[in-house]
């Protein structure tokens, strides 16, 4: 892989991350309700599904779940349910508020909880399985090793997206000051819990010719 071509994934794999989507609405969401530190959990969950896409991607089996209407259906399938699930539940989330404080607050799943949401996130989402099939064989150099170019690729988005997720959770965090009662709390619940629930719907619209 030359320096030019990996630049080049630099700047798509920024494009990606940067681009809203299920990955960057439960980033935001998080952020918001867990604050930066614990939504570290739901990042790196996120990095797990995004390194499993691609290296199903890389080695081709993409191409093969692509080809299968019944496979890609099953996938669309359950990674909408998924979504509408998550937006369901923080939709109906549990806020408590302290007694010395009297600021609102909700509670956190366990961190393994929270990287298994993100991890399902990524792994089940239709449309990063289509646009890695369709941009990451531009990046590989024919007739090289496959396995250490997937590496290069795999870090360099798994930590471009890191920082892009870590600064939407920033963001949504920044804005804890405004939630500090009850009623704040639960219209944040179901402003993101409603945009998961779109993300989702909108998946079950995906078409296997699509790479948006």
């Amino acid at each position: 892989m030359s320096f030019a071509t990996w630049i080049t994934f630099v700047i798509a794999a920024c494009i990606i991350a940067v681009s809203p989507g299920s990955g960057a609405v439960l980033s935001m969401s998080h952020g918001l309700s867990y604050g930066v530190k614990k939504t570290t959990g739901t990042i790196l969950g996120l990095q797990a599904g995004l390194l499993m896409i691609l290296f199903i991607a890389g080695a081709g089996v993409g191409s093969l779940l692509l080809a299968s209407e019944v496979a890609f259906n099953i996938v669309k399938t359950i990674g909408a349910l998924y979504l509408i699930y998550l937006g369901f539940s923080q939709w109906r989330a549990r806020v408590v508020v302290a007694a010395k404080s009297e600021a609102a607050q909700v509670v956190p799943p366990s961190l393994k909880r929270r990287m298994l949401t993100g991890f399902l996130t990524n792994a089940t989402n239709p449309k990063g399985i289509i646009f890695m099939v369709a941009v990451l064989p531009q990046f590989i150099t024919r007739g090289a090793p496959l396995l250490p170019q997937l590496l290069i690729l795999a870090v360099t988005m798994c930590g471009i997206d890191l920082i892009v997720m870590h600064s939407y959770a920033f963001l949504a965090s920044s804005m804890q000051r405004f939630f500090r009662d009850a009623s704040a709390v639960k219209k944040q619940n179901r402003v993101f819990g409603g945009m998961l629930m779109a993300v989702g719907t909108a998946l079950f619209f995906v078409k296997r010719g699509s790479q948006t």
